[in-house]
């Protein structure tokens, strides 16, 4: 993608769709800036055990994530931005609860609700996106740059949660609360301005969204769309292992300098997703989605045999198996919404996305398996399964190609 073809791409950029990737980075931001750190909080000031902490981060990840499913549809049906106004009230409250919680069940009804911003916002965000541009390629760039800030967000959350969580000043919490109620101000400020006539088209289009009931119906008919959320959360369930299983089997391995070792493969991994995005992008700008979600596929499936075959001491191995991971990374995971924007009828573009969300139960379920692999095999083993999921879910996205879209029709 030529330069001056992406700069007149993004004057076409409405003002609402920089709020839509602006408000994705900031909700990104402010969900990694507590995630990684709240089993240090709920372990040093309220003293929970390991299995009350993962009880508590598992049942909140999860409900937010069905939740997420449900409120997809309800943004269909009753306006887009409404949704938005919530998931932002809810992160400013959460964050400010967060500031001031004292008690257990108060902090931990927080977290709780802390994790629902990014669930409600995420949907109805990408689907008032792509609404605000007519032209596909200009979708595709927003969903790339989407993704990009996203990244960008879960890097520096975390520096953020640090000074504001680890450092005694629980307090600090409040900051994120207050900027919350500024992103509040953004959406009503730049909140679509219709006319009659367009304000009459909208709500006929949304009385022509199905209620949840018969929106499951639909998504049941629609084989090509399950088909990619099978194939998507196999993906996941593989990327998640590096999240998890690889840093446990790296720690029962006893490596050197493991702590080391597991940030270089952090940086590494934001660092190639980051400057390699968008060359990406321009290398693939005549590809067929499928072709580039080939493409991606094939990379992990590389990733997961230099894996399984590198000796478990050796760290440069690691690093360079966790570039090639990133590398497939920064192909597939955009292009997983492009494809998913492309499948969707346009009255239904906030439920398919919410049930894409389904898709990061494969990263709920990547710990418990990757575990049980370790457990009972070994971490060369653990790497193998994953080759076989890797290739099983390129399958998968081949038979979508070949199925006819049922959604299409209905719409």
């Amino acid at each position: 993608m030529e330069i001056s073809s992406v700069t007149t791409r993004l004057t076409r950029f409405t003002p609402l769709v920089w709020v839509m990737l602006i408000g994705n980075f900031f909700v990104r931001a402010s969900y990694y800036m507590v995630w990684p750190f709240l089993a240090v909080i709920l372990y040093e000031n309220y003293g929970l055990s390991a299995t009350e902490v993962g009880l508590l981060l598992t049942v909140s990840a999860t409900v937010a994530v069905f939740l997420g499913f449900y409120t997809g549809n309800l943004a269909d049906r009753f306006g887009r931005t409404k949704m938005l106004y919530i998931a932002v009230s809810i992160g400013a409250i959460s964050f400010s609860m967060l500031a001031v919680a004292e008690s257990l069940w108060l902090f931990a009804t927080s977290v709780f609700l802390a994790c629902l911003p990014r669930t409600l916002w995420d949907a109805p965000s990408k689907a008032l996106l792509t609404e605000e541009l007519a032209d596909v390629k200009d979708r595709e760039l927003a969903l790339h740059l989407l993704y990009f800030l996203v990244n960008v967000g879960a890097a520096l959350g975390p520096l953020y949660g640090l000074w504001a969580g680890l450092n005694g000043e629980q307090f600090s919490f409040i900051y994120t609360g207050i900027s919350y109620i500024g992103l509040l101000f953004a959406l009503l400020y730049f909140r679509p301005k219709l006319s009659e006539a367009q304000l009459a088209t909208a709500q006929s289009a949304a009385k022509s969204v199905p209620k949840f009931s018969k929106w499951l119906g639909i998504l049941r008919k629609d084989k090509v769309f399950l088909i990619v959320l099978v194939a998507t959360t196999l993906v996941y369930l593989v990327y998640a292992q590096c999240d998890s299983s690889l840093v446990q089997y790296l720690t029962r391995a006893q490596v050197p300098e493991l702590a080391w070792l597991i940030s270089s493969l952090i940086i590494a991994n934001s660092s190639v997703i980051i400057i390699c995005q968008f060359p990406l992008l321009h290398l693939m700008k005549n590809w067929r989605i499928e072709h580039r979600l080939y493409a991606g596929g094939i990379v992990l499936v590389i990733s997961q045999l230099m894996m399984a075959i590198n000796d478990v001491q050796n760290v440069w191995g690691w690093i360079a198996a966790m570039m090639v991971l990133s590398l497939s990374e920064a192909i597939m995971f955009t292009n997983i919404n492009v494809y998913i924007d492309r499948l969707a009828p346009d009255n239904l573009k906030a439920s398919y996305f919410g049930a894409a969300g389904l898709c990061s139960l494969g990263y709920a379920v990547a710990p418990v398996i990757g575990g049980l692999i370790l457990d009972l095999h070994s971490g060369m083993m653990l790497f193998i399964v994953m080759t076989l999921v890797s290739i099983t879910a390129l399958g998968f996205y081949r038979i979508a190609q070949v199925k006819p879209s049922v959604a299409a029709e209905a719409s």
